[in-house]
């Protein structure tokens, strides 16, 4: 079973290089982007909660997120080949209680792949990406918001998972198809 956490910056291209991974490794995704957006248009209690955060550039709590997690993962059943999580963990002590969690179900994450993107860079991608898609969190303001989030908060996840020996590094920028060779280099290694 090959559990990764796939790892960057707004704007990095996790959702992009998990497409891939998805279609040549037949792994499980799990968004947590998606699955708050999709709470959100349905308008469910947690969606409204996590749309207040989301909207002022701010993580959803803990708590929330290891309760959703849990059961999008449970859903995949007991035998799947793995899991892509995309955009959690966030911080040390969700990936803390990721950890326990998959532990109880005698799973663990098999590892850790951060894409590296210059934040110049991140800043075109994700202005870009809000004129194309329309999503109201892509705007300079937000955007701003949202990787001093990311630097002050989930970068540290980066020494947290290489201390668990799990840390794999990717230069983010450049070529699609060298950035997802680096990638099946990883996986093919694990």
């Amino acid at each position: 079973m090959r559990n990764i956490v796939i790892f960057g910056a707004p704007g990095s291209g996790k959702g992009t290089q998990s497409d891939l991974i998805i279609e040549k490794y037949g792994l499980g995704h799990i968004s947590t982007g998606d699955v708050l957006r999709s709470e959100i248009k349905k308008g469910t209690e947690l969606g409204n909660t996590a749309k207040s955060f989301i909207d002022k550039g701010q993580l959803i709590p803990d708590e929330l997120m290891i309760d959703i997690l849990a059961n999008v993962y449970d859903s995949f059943g007991k035998e799947h080949k793995g899991i892509i999580f995309d955009g959690f963990p966030r911080t040390i002590p969700q990936a803390e209680a990721l950890k326990k969690m998959l532990d109880a179900r005698g799973h663990k994450v098999a590892a850790m792949i951060e894409l590296d993107v210059p934040e110049e860079e991140l800043m075109r991608r994700l202005i870009k990406r809000g004129q194309d898609s329309g999503r109201s969190d892509d705007n300079a303001e937000t955007i701003k918001k949202r990787l001093d989030v990311y630097h002050n908060q989930t970068a540290p996840l980066i020494e947290w998972y290489r201390n668990e020996e799990l840390h794999h590094h990717i230069h983010g920028s450049g070529e699609l198809e060298r950035i997802f060779g680096d990638i099946c280099n990883v996986i093919d290694g694990i």
